[in-house]
């Protein structure tokens, strides 16, 4: 169970950010996660949309780099310490975090977070062992109705 990312390069200078959300916009294109990294001379925009093969073809016909990649989003009990369980049982079973960010979601008492990791098939392997059910694309959009 994974959702489709797509990552974007974005000149890093004011105002790319700004023109890429234009586009989505202008496409009715609505965003479900965002999260930004960023060098000297550009950034890595990632994005979770609620169509993610339109939006990458859009994308790429307004001359942007862009690709899919799958990974793990989860939904973690709203508590402290639940997200230090979770990151223990990848760690602990040698699953590799490349990186994650949040997202937010119209259900209460839980928090939403999406994971990059090196091996998508084992790290959903030892969190459904463990009691936490990755959710895939179609979860994903009931948490938005």
């Amino acid at each position: 169970m994974t959702v489709k990312q797509i990552s974007v390069f974005l000149e890093n200078r004011p105002g790319a950010l700004a023109e890429f959300t234009k586009i989505l916009e202008k496409s009715n294109i609505d965003l479900r996660a965002l999260s930004l990294a960023e060098s000297e001379d550009f950034g890595i925009v990632r994005v979770i949309v609620d169509n993610p093969f339109d939006t990458i073809q859009i994308l790429k016909d307004e001359g942007y780099v862009c690709s899919i990649t799958k990974v793990i989003a989860v939904e973690i009990e709203d508590k402290p310490g639940a997200l230090v369980n979770m990151l223990n049982i990848l760690g602990d079973n040698k699953v590799n975090l490349e990186y994650s960010y949040a997202f937010l979601a119209k259900k209460a008492n839980s928090a939403f977070m999406v994971f990059r990791v090196a091996d998508n098939e084992k790290a959903i392997r030892v969190l459904t062992e463990n009691g936490i059910r990755p959710i895939c694309h179609d979860d994903m959009e009931q948490l938005f109705k």
